[in-house]
């Protein structure tokens, strides 16, 4: 067919970059389809300003410094992202709506465009739960809360997970009243349940309250501004200066013409693909946040990368995405991360062994007086030569100061099918955080200091 472009992504989140860069270092004719400026959720809503909020919130600025800062780190992350910086990369830029009309045609704001290929990474927005109500208050979302100009002096974050978690720590150490609110029994309920007591603790402790198994059922406006009551499942109500929805995510494919182009969706609109990226519709692949598999900016970039190599190269060639090695992390004080299967997960699974570390055993932790969490790492048997050499990861949770930064040792064992044992062996640093992780290793071969490997179970409870 005669087409424009080789390929065309729509989307300039990460998830988008990444593909138009990939095609292009390819040779490409490449067009990357943007309604906003490029850079996407991470950059203007999502993991810049909540991370520089967190960051500023902990060495104690104030409100309006702590804004400063995320508008500083939101401009300085999006120069990287400018379409001149595409343009120097060989990929053309169009801005607008993208619709499409067939497999192989799409309409961006009256102008027709051809592709032999697309990639679609139009990543999501915030869900909102179908509370009565609700929309009469003027919430906040992630897509507004970085906008305020003013400090609520008490703000209710409706949902626990990481988003919720992060912003309401934040917000509490700028001087808000904070509470969160969640359906569910725990914070955090994708992570390891030591983990959600871990971060409970913690907040607890900083008397940001917390309510689970709590379901708001009527919202009211009590002003113009902002503020509402909260009418919950109990019969009691709830009032804030400002409201914060951090229930989820849905997929932006409404408008997209997936119909048209014969591309099946599933729940919340989220993009159906195979192993491969590659949705139900000849020449067009996903990547990122709108496929549902995995809302990391890191997974985007990592499926963008591979769902362009898919798309631009013959079917034989074509390689499987596998998030079993992909790292979550969630940005609270002390850090959340997470690489493959909980505890839980592990022992519904098979056979496993758990070695757990409290960070009150962790020289660094004390000496920095960072004592609040643990690292914990499932290893189970390997095919033929099950347990020799501890085994193979499985997985690792880290609750600590840095636990963002923990997780990648226990990452690379999975990404590189280690024996486990290789973790025991690595000499490191003393006294470093990652000297933690040596010393949970070591649990899987011998006692050490009290502790030893015990079997994984099934809906753990905290250690």
């Amino acid at each position: 067919m005669n087409a424009e472009y080789d390929l065309i992504v729509i989307g300039g989140g990460a998830g988008g970059m990444s593909a138009a860069r990939t095609a292009a270092r390819r040779g490409a004719r490449t067009l990357l389809v943007q309604a906003g400026p490029t850079g996407g959720e991470c950059t203007y809503t999502g993991c810049i300003p909540s991370k520089a909020l967190i960051a500023a919130a902990a060495v104690g600025r104030t409100f309006d410094e702590a804004m400063r800062s995320v508008r500083r780190s939101i401009d300085t992350v999006a120069a990287t992202a400018a379409d001149d910086v595409f343009a120097n990369e060989g990929i053309a830029i169009v801005h607008g709506r993208a619709r499409f009309r067939s497999p192989t045609e799409l309409d961006v704001d009256g102008r027709r465009l051809s592709a032999r290929r697309f990639v679609l990474a139009a990543g999501t927005h915030p869900a909102v739960p179908a509370i009565a109500g609700l929309d009469e208050v003027d919430y906040l979302t992630n897509e507004t809360v970085f906008d305020l100009d003013a400090q609520p002096r008490s703000l209710a974050v409706l949902g626990g997970g990481p988003m919720g978690c992060e912003l309401a720590q934040a917000f509490s150490r700028l001087g808000s009243i904070v509470t969160i609110i969640e359906e569910l029994d725990r914070l955090l309920p994708r992570e390891d349940p030591d983990a959600s007591a871990a971060i409970a603790e913690v907040f607890a402790a900083e008397a940001i309250a917390v309510l689970v198994r709590t379901e708001v059922v009527r919202a009211e406006a009590l002003d113009s501004k902002g503020a509402a009551r909260l009418h919950l499942a109990d019969g009691s109500t709830f009032d804030a200066d400002r409201l914060l929805v951090a229930a989820g995510r849905t997929a932006s494919t409404d408008g997209v013409g997936l119909d048209l182009a014969g591309v099946a969706t599933g729940g919340r609109g989220y993009v159906v693909t195979d192993d491969r990226l590659a949705t139900s519709a000849s020449g067009i692949w996903a990547a990122g946040d709108v496929t549902g598999r995995l809302a990391l900016t890191h997974a985007a970039d990592e499926m963008g990368r591979l769902a362009a190599t898919n798309a631009l190269s013959p079917r034989w060639r074509r390689r499987r995405f596998d998030a079993s090695a992909i790292p979550w992390v969630t940005y609270t004080d002390p850090e959340v991360a997470r690489v493959g299967l909980t505890e839980d997960a592990a022992a519904t699974a098979g056979p496993a062994r758990v070695a757990f570390l409290p960070m009150t055993e962790v020289d660094r932790a004390i000496v920095t007086e960072q004592t609040a969490g643990f690292v914990k790492l499932v290893a189970g048997p390997r095919p033929v030569l099950r347990t020799v050499g501890g085994g193979r990861l499985l997985g690792a949770t880290i609750v600590a100061t840095r636990a963002g930064e923990l997780i990648h040792e226990p990452t690379l064992a999975m990404r590189t099918r280690m024996f486990t044992g290789r973790l025991a062996q690595t000499v490191h640093a003393y006294p470093s955080w990652s000297i933690a992780v040596r010393q949970a290793a070591a649990q899987f071969f011998f006692e050490t200091e009290g502790r030893q490997a015990r079997p994984a179970r099934s809906r753990a409870e905290p250690s």
